[in-house]
């Protein structure tokens, strides 16, 4: 008994960290979109003020 319980104590637990997720890889492509997107429209907007 005491071993186990010793074994458990001292024994690391490796957790593995996952990589990108799907939910990640949606969420980057989302506000590369709309950057990408509203950037001439920016660009124009700013050449029309200047």
């Amino acid at each position: 008994m005491h071993t186990e319980e010793r074994l458990i104590a001292v024994e690391p637990v490796l957790v593995a960290e996952p990589g990108f997720t799907t939910e990640d890889i949606l969420w980057a492509v989302g506000i590369w979109s709309v950057i990408l997107t509203m950037t001439p429209m920016i660009v124009f907007y700013m050449l029309m003020v200047a």
